[in-house]
């Protein structure tokens, strides 16, 4: 199965959510962005159907961002997972509220998946 990353038909809609972040993606891409953890992230990066709020290519590692709209589409996001799962994409998902409250533990969790071996 050929997996497309950044498939042209997504672009539009990438460019849109990347002039459009949320106050927390600008928080925690302003955190990971430049290789500030040690590894390239990219933002609203595509692989198949799905638009990855971030995604770290060299360790194969998603991060989501997910605001109270994530609590009516649980099953999307368990479908989404899945889907990644099933390329060795591991997916860290984490709440807007956790960001800004605790920016530094979001980043503890995140560089402790980029520090495991299984990656």
């Amino acid at each position: 199965m050929t997996i497309t990353h950044n498939h042209p038909i997504l672009k539009e809609r990438r460019i849109e959510l990347r002039k459009n972040q949320t106050p927390q993606e600008v928080l925690l891409w302003a955190r990971l962005r430049r290789n500030q953890l040690g590894f390239k992230f990219k933002r609203q990066h595509s692989i198949g159907p799905y638009i990855l709020d971030f995604y770290c290519p060299d360790k194969k590692i998603a991060v989501e961002l997910d605001g109270s709209q994530h609590l009516d589409n649980k099953e999307y996001d368990q479908e989404r997972d899945n889907y990644l799962l099933g390329l060795e994409i591991k997916t860290l998902r984490f709440w807007n509220n956790e960001v800004n409250a605790n920016i530094d533990g979001v980043l503890q969790k995140i560089s402790s998946e980029l520090d495991s071996p299984s990656h």
